[in-house]
C-alpha cells in the first residue's frame, strides 16, 4: 500500500512560478466534479491551474438537470489565449459536450502545441454521461471522440460505461479490459487506461494501462463509500498534475490511482445524494497531524 504521506509533487519556491496545466472541461455547479475537482487537485498539488469552459451544468449532488454549452469559438479562444501567454506543460479534457467543441478543442490544441504528438501531454477523459447517467455528450458526438479526440491522447482514462461507448467491449474481466485497452490504442491513443472501478469482483480496484507493447495492472483498495461524485475527473487531473512534473505515463497513472484512493477515503456526505471525492485531503490530513 502506498503511504500517502510519500504522495506529493514538487512544490515552487515562495515567488516562485509554479508548473501550469489547462483543463478543458465543463463547470459543475455542486462544485464535486468537471473544472472544480480539476482545479481543488491541481491546487492541493502545488499547480497553477489555466481554464477553458465548454459548458456550464445545473447539477446538484442527486443529478444533472441540464446545461448550456459555450460556444465552440470561444472555447478554442479560451486555450489559444492562456497557452500562448501562460504556457502549459500538460493538459487534460474533460466534458467536450459536441461534436463542435470537440474539433474546435482539437485545432486549437493542434495550434498551440498539445496532444500526443507534441511536447505538452494531453490527457482525455471522455466524459459521456454523469454517474447518475444523465447525458453529457451528445449521442452524435461519439464518432468525434473516436476520431477526433481520442487520437490525440497521450492516455485515455475511460470508465467501462464509456468503453462500452466507444468501443463496443463489455468489460467484465481481465481478458475483456486487455480486449477494451486494444480497442482504445487501435483509435490512435498513446496509452489506454481502461478503469475497473465499476467491476464490483472483488475488495479491490483493478485498472490496467497499456501502450501496447507494456502492460500495467494497478491495483488498489476498494473504499466503501457512496460518495464518489467526481472520482474520474479527480484521477484524470492527477495523473495530468504528474505528467507536469516530467514523470512517464506509468508512473503519473500509478501516483493518481494512489491519490485518488486517499480522496475516496476522504470523500464526505454533500446534499441529498452522493457527496463528492476529496481533493483537498492531503490538507486536511496534513491539518490534522
Amino acid at each position: 500500500m502506498t503511504d500517502p504521506r510519500t504522495l506529493r509533487l514538487p512544490a515552487p519556491a515562495r515567488g516562485e512560478t509554479p508548473a501550469r496545466v489547462l483543463t478543458i472541461a465543463g463547470s459543475d455547479s455542486g462544485g464535486g466534479a468537471g473544472i472544480q475537482a480539476d482545479m481543488r487537485t491541481f491546487a492541493t498539488l502545488g499547480l497553477h491551474a489555466c481554464v477553458a469552459v465548454t459548458a456550464v451544468t445545473v447539477q446538484n449532488s442527486v443529478g444533472v438537470s441540464g446545461f448550456s454549452e459555450i460556444a465552440p469559438d470561444v472555447v478554442a479562444a479560451q486555450i489559444r489565449s492562456v497557452v500562448g501567454d501562460i504556457g502549459v506543460s500538460a493538459a487534460k479534457t474533460g466534458m467536450l459536450a459536441s461534436t463542435a467543441i470537440i474539433e474546435a478543442v482539437a485545432a486549437a490544441a493542434d495550434e498551440v502545441g498539445i496532444g500526443r504528438d507534441h511536447a505538452v501531454p494531453l490527457v482525455v477523459d471522455p466524459v459521456a454521461a454523469s454517474m447518475h447517467g444523465d447525458p453529457l455528450l451528445a449521442a452524435d458526438a461519439l464518432d468525434a471522440v473516436r476520431t477526433v479526440l481520442i487520437p490525440r491522447a497521450t492516455v485515455v482514462t475511460p470508465n467501462l460505461d464509456e468503453v462500452r461507448l466507444i468501443t463496443g467491449v463489455q468489460v467484465t474481466d481481465a481478458e475483456s479490459q486487455r480486449s477494451a485497452a486494444h480497442a482504445l490504442l487501435e483509435l490512435g491513443a498513446r496509452w489506454a487506461l481502461v478503469k475497473g472501478g465499476h467491476l464490483r469482483t472483488s475488495q479491490f480496484s483493478p485498472d490496467l494501462l497499456s501502450d501496447g507493447h507494456e502492460y500495467v495492472e494497478l491495483s488498489a483498495e476498494r473504499i466503501d463509500t457512496p460518495h464518489d461524485h467526481g472520482a474520474g475527473d479527480t484521477l484524470a487531473a492527477a495523473i495530468t498534475a504528474a505528467l507536469s512534473h516530467g514523470m512517464t505515463v506509468p508512473d503519473a497513472v500509478a501516483f493518481a490511482k494512489a491519490w485518488v484512493t486517499e480522496g475516496l477515503r476522504w470523500a464526505y456526505p454533500l446534499g441529498a445524494g452522493h457527496g463528492p471525492v476529496n481533493p483537498l485531503w492531503r490538507v486536511w490530513a496534513d491539518r490534522i497531524s
